[in-house]
């Protein structure tokens, strides 16, 4: 993924459904990736990202692949408070 290009368009298809149920979430747009990815993980219960994936030119990435790019040093947008708090490794554990 180095030469991933967070500036494109991209869709998120929250495909994981919860008890049973399906999301409300379903599937989103986005003009930038890096908004996708920084909703996904800044918004979404770590449980949902696990279900949910991004679609960028008819690529997708899973839900950890989401987390490798949000972690990677190329992510071009500020972290929330919430990434900060938890932090890569905790992340991954709520």
């Amino acid at each position: 993924m180095t030469s991933f290009d967070y500036g494109a368009p991209a869709e998120l298809f929250a495909g994981g459904a919860t008890n049973f149920r399906r999301t409300p979430l379903g599937y989103r747009r986005f003009l930038k990736a890096a908004d996708a990815i920084r909703f996904a993980v800044e918004e979404l219960s770590p449980k949902l990202l696990r279900g949910t994936f991004l679609e960028i030119d008819e690529t997708r990435y899973s839900g950890s692949e989401i987390e490798q790019l949000y972690d990677s040093v190329s992510y071009p947008l500020a972290r929330g408070a919430r990434a900060a708090a938890c932090g890569p490794a905790t992340r991954k554990t709520r």
